[in-house]
């Protein structure tokens, strides 16, 4: 194991052979315990995920066993749910076995043809429905490319082309649905996050009049690196100060000017998220570094902070179970604004994806709400990247600025809790108190 030195507690960080048992050992429980669940859900009882190397579907990559990290030639992956026996088989009909869960059903030997040997499968097994993965507005679920469909209902026997359905709601629930051990993993997935800010966002990175905002993005996406991790996105940081008007909502992601240099006063904010264990993390957070004649941050610096946390807990109140994106966030902007915030919302879904499948809860150009994935209901066992900001105006700067924040949150039967606590005080630069309340 790899440990990593950081400012907090510091994490274990697995070899690689350890992190392919972990995986592993994940998707035994997902396959034969979480998988039957969503099928039965969402009335399916087969799914057929067909994918050719090196363009594989969203769903099939996150299958696949430790020790493949793409499909080999074209992999056909067939799921078939007996109800009535309380069984699934888990079938490739390709060469080889795909990991110890899912079997090789073909023997090219005695079928040559692809295509006839996997008819084969659904003759005998004459399932009610066949999931294909295909959906107009779900990127995740859209897994199934032209040439493949095209090859399937081509050699698909007639009688069963009525039965074709779209296994959108199916994906979206494989990929949302966190089992009770990734969500002890993914607490320390983010602890690392937290804790990869701490140092960047401190003396250690930072000497005010030298270093640029480049430069800590640059040493973010080297920690990585050097821990043997991976990011999911280039890190971003920025800065507001006194001297300056607030910039738009692009300000943060791509219109903000590089090589910034830190000075004392100023308030930074990140954007930085890792990959671990086939799990993701995003995360924004603030400090301030302190002037020559201050021991802590200005109040008003940490009323802003505060400010920003209550749009956090107006929109984490909200979550309820089958409530949709857009009643959340509609309803959480209300909340908020009536409470003389200025809050904008844009909080996605967080797994096996950065920008996952699931409920979209606003875009920062769309606070109207979002059309199809702002419509898909709030389900258990799900993690959200809270990620929003309100406008704060300080008659102290003369300005207004905005409090960005993005923290992973888990829903489950018991209500919203955030994975790896939050930000509600202001890292400090230099420091020595901690800034996260569990």
């Amino acid at each position: 194991m790899i440990t990593a030195p950081f400012l907090g507690l510091g994490q274990e960080i697995l070899q690689e052979k350890d992190r392919a048992r972990v995986i592993d050992e994940i998707l035994d429980d997902r396959f034969n315990n979480l998988l039957p669940q969503l099928m039965d859900k969402n009335e399916i009882d087969m799914w057929i995920i067909i994918s050719r190397e090196y363009n594989e579907d969203p769903v099939l990559k996150t299958m696949l066993p430790a020790t493949w990290l793409n499909a080999r030639r074209r992999t056909i992956l067939v799921f078939y749910r007996d109800l009535s026996k309380n069984t699934i088989e888990k079938l490739a009909i390709a060469r080889y076995n795909v990991g110890k869960n899912i079997l090789s059903a073909w023997d090219k030997e005695k079928e040559p043809n692809q295509w006839k040997r996997l008819v084969e499968i659904i003759n005998k097994r004459n399932p009610k429905k066949i999931g294909l993965n295909f959906s107009e507005h779900f990127n995740i679920a859209d897994g199934l490319v032209k040439t493949d469909y095209e090859e399937f209902v081509k050699n698909l026997p007639k009688k069963y082309i009525n039965k074709i359905v779209s296994a959108e709601k199916l994906a979206i629930g494989w990929i949302e649905t966190r089992t009770e051990r990734e969500m002890i993993i993914y607490n320390q997935l983010v602890a690392i996050t937290h804790d990869i800010i701490a140092e960047a966002f401190s003396e250690k990175v930072i000497t005010p009049g030298i270093t640029t905002t480049t430069d800590i993005e640059w040493w973010m996406r080297q920690k990585v690196t050097d821990l043997g991790l991976e990011t999911w996105f280039h890190p971003s940081v920025d800065i507001q100060r006194s001297n300056e008007g607030l910039g738009n909502h692009l300000y943060s992601f791509s219109n903000r000017p590089e090589q910034m240099v830190v000075l004392p006063g100023d308030l930074l904010h990140c954007d930085f998220g890792i990959t671990y264990l086939r799990l993701n993390t995003d995360c924004q957070e603030l400090a301030y570094v302190l002037r020559p004649e201050e021991k802590e941050a200005p109040q008003f610096l940490k009323d802003a902070l505060r400010d920003g946390n209550k749009v956090q807990d107006y929109l984490t109140d909200n979550f309820k179970t089958g409530k949709t994106g857009n009643e959340i966030l509609l309803k959480s902007l209300n909340d908020a604004k009536e409470n003389g915030l200025k809050p904008a919302i844009y909080t996605h879904p967080l797994g096996s994806y950065g920008h996952s499948s699931g409920p979209t809860i606003g875009m920062w150009d769309a606070q109207g709400g979002v059309p199809h994935t702002g419509d898909y209901p709030l389900y258990p066992n799900t993690v959200y990247a809270i990620e929003l900001n309100t406008t704060v105006t300080l008659p102290e700067w003369k300005r207004d600025i905005r409090i960005m924040l993005e923290e992973a949150g888990f829903y489950g039967e018991n209500g919203f809790k955030y994975v790896n606590g939050r930000q509600t005080e202001l890292l400090i630069i230099p420091r020595t108190s901690s800034h996260l309340k569990k």
